[in-house]
C-alpha cells in the first residue's frame, strides 16, 4: 500500500509563502545591501540607501516599497525628508544572525555631522545631538515614556512613573499636555539619525536643563555645552554610564577648540 500523500494544513500554506516573501525582499543584493546598512539602528534617507544599494534612487524608491511591504523597514516623513529603518528588534535579530551565517560584519555609521554640534545642540525648543538621544534612551528604558498611537509619527504618552519622575525635576506634565502643540513625540535625530524627545514636554525638559545650567547654550550657533554640573546630574538621575557622558565630554571640548 503506497504511503499516504503529504498534505499541508490551512494554516501552514500562508506561514510558507509569508516566510517566502520575506526570503525574496532579502535575497535581492540591493536590497541585502539596505537592511544591514540600517541594521545599525540609524535611520537614512532614500538617496543615502541609493548609494549604499549601488542602484539609481528610482530604483532604491522602489526595493524600499518591497522592503515596507515585507514589513522589514518603516518610512519615518520628517521635513522634506522620508527616514527609512528597521521595522524593530525581530528585523534586527535575524539580519544578526544571518550576518553571523555568512561571517560578515555590516559597515558602522559614519555620521558628517561637526563635532562642535554633533554632542549636543538645540532642535528647535529641545535637545538635540548624542545627549539628546541617550537622555531619550533613558526615558524609555525607565518606563517614563511610553508609545502610543495617538498624535502623529512616534508619538509618546507618560507613565505614571515618568509623571512622578519629571515632577521631581518641577516639570508639570499636565501643563505640557494642555499646550497647542504636539505634547511628546520621537523627532528623529539629524546627526545620530536615532530619536531625541521633542514636542511640549522636550521643550519642557530643555529649560529646566537651561534654567539649573546642565545645559549653557553657545551665543553663535545651536550647539549646547554640558556642564560639570550636568554630567553629574545626568549621570545620579538618569543612570547614563560614565562612559557615555565621558564621549559627550571629549566632544564638548573639541567643540570649544573648534570655536
Amino acid at each position: 500500500m503506497p504511503p499516504p500523500a503529504l498534505t499541508r494544513s490551512s494554516e501552514a500554506r500562508p506561514a510558507s509563502r509569508a516566510i517566502s516573501d520575506v526570503a525574496s525582499a532579502i535575497g535581492v543584493p540591493a536590497r541585502a545591501r539596505i537592511l544591514f546598512c540600517l541594521l545599525d539602528g540609524r535611520a537614512r534617507t532614500s538617496t543615502e540607501l541609493a548609494v549604499v544599494a549601488e542602484v539609481s534612487p528610482s530604483t532604491a524608491s522602489m526595493h524600499l516599497h518591497r522592503l515596507e511591504d515585507a514589513r522589514l523597514v518603516i518610512a519615518r516623513h520628517q521635513g522634506k525628508h522620508h527616514y527609512y529603518s528597521l521595522r524593530g528588534p525581530e528585523a534586527a535579530a535575524m539580519l544578526e544572525r544571518l550576518s553571523v551565517l555568512a561571517g560578515r560584519t555590516p559597515d558602522g555609521f559614519a555620521p558628517s555631522t561637526p563635532d562642535y554640534l554633533r554632542s549636543a545642540r538645540t532642535c528647535y525648543d529641545h535637545i538635540a545631538g548624542s545627549i539628546g538621544v541617550a537622555l531619550h534612551d533613558r526615558f524609555k528604558t525607565l518606563g517614563w515614556l511610553v508609545d502610543t498611537t495617538e498624535g502623529g509619527d512616534n508619538p509618546y504618552d507618560v507613565s505614571a512613573y515618568g509623571i512622578k519622575g519629571f515632577a521631581t525635576m518641577g516639570i508639570d506634565v499636565t501643563a505640557a499636555r494642555a499646550q497647542r502643540r504636539r505634547f511628546a513625540y520621537g523627532c528623529l535625530d539629524w546627526s545620530e539619525r536615532r530619536l531625541h524627545l521633542g514636542g511640549a514636554l522636550g521643550a519642557a525638559f530643555f529649560t529646566v536643563a537651561r534654567t539649573r545650567k546642565w545645559l549653557l547654550p553657545n551665543l553663535d550657533s545651536r550647539a549646547l555645552r554640558v556642564t560639570t554640573l550636568g554630567r553629574r546630574e545626568i549621570q545620579s538621575r538618569f543612570g547614563i554610564s560614565q562612559a557615555q557622558l565621558h564621549d559627550i565630554a571629549a566632544d564638548t571640548v573639541l567643540r570649544q577648540s573648534a570655536l
